[in-house]
């Protein structure tokens, strides 16, 4: 008699966690994903990726829109790096890609499998922003950035209050220690009123919508509209530790996947 309730008891657990599985399964909908599966050699999809174009900050000072040696597909990675340059202004040519004008989406579940080098000035990152013209205010999700050779995975909001009001007082930001030469899937799961981060399924930081009013008004939460992803291998410039680049060496991101949920 004993054994046959454990059986019965045994066989409800079973369907029990098989529901779980199921219903998280059945919770989230691909809506976008990269894989990196083509030609050696190749460009990644330009249906869904355009090259990032050059710019004044410290991540985009020194992207080649054109290089194929800093941004190509190669045995089903993306390829993302920074290289010495010597033929124009550049010190150095990094490689970025983006979906602006391509995809976007408001709310859900991003994860990112990469990996990348330990070199002093690495900066690499993936990250959303806003799509422009909807919102003034300033508003940037990162998924995951890496600082230098400091073994660290870090994981961050700004905030129109944060960027643009230069106000803090608010937890923003989470290190973790992580050996980042190694395959790791980072992800973001986000909502109107919450932002958590993972580092291979595991919570590690969350960011939440303020109740306070002045909070409000000043630009806490600028979240509520479409964002964009982006790749990139940079390099920094000294304006935080352990960024200065050595201009004579590569540096290499490697990103195996990209995919993007949102609820049924």
């Amino acid at each position: 008699m004993k054994k046959g309730i454990l059986a019965i008891l045994m066989l409800l657990t079973i369907a029990t966690d098989t529901s779980k599985v199921d219903a998280q399964e059945t919770e989230w909908k691909l809506v976008f994903s990269d894989e990196f599966n083509q030609p050696n050699g190749s460009q990644p999809d330009a249906g869904k990726w355009n090259r990032t174009k050059p710019g004044t900050s410290p991540w985009n000072r020194w992207i080649s829109s054109n290089s194929n040696d800093v941004v190509y597909v190669k045995n089903g990675k993306l390829i993302c790096r920074a290289i010495p340059n010597r033929s124009n202004k550049k010190e150095m040519l990094t490689g970025a890609i983006d979906t602006k004008g391509k995809f976007s989406f408001q709310y859900g579940k991003v994860e990112v499998r990469m990996k990348t080098n330990m070199k002093v000035g690495n900066f690499p990152a993936a990250w959303m922003v806003p799509v422009p013209g909807i919102d003034k205010r300033y508003g940037e999700i990162d998924i995951v950035e890496m600082f230098g050779n400091q073994g660290k995975s870090a994981h961050t909001v700004h905030t129109h209050r944060s960027f643009t009001l230069k106000k803090e007082g608010l937890e923003r930001e989470r290190k973790i220690d992580l050996n980042v030469k190694k395959w790791h899937v980072y992800g973001v799961e986000w909502d109107k009123n919450l932002i958590v981060w993972t580092v291979d399924g595991r919570e590690v930081f969350r960011y939440h919508r303020s109740e306070t009013r002045q909070m409000q008004d000043e630009g806490q939460w600028t979240f509520d509209r479409p964002f964009y992803l982006i790749l990139n291998q940079s390099v920094g410039n000294g304006s935080h530790q352990l960024l200065i680049p050595n201009l004579k060496t590569t540096y290499e991101t490697q990103f195996d996947w990209i995919r993007v949920y949102q609820k049924k």
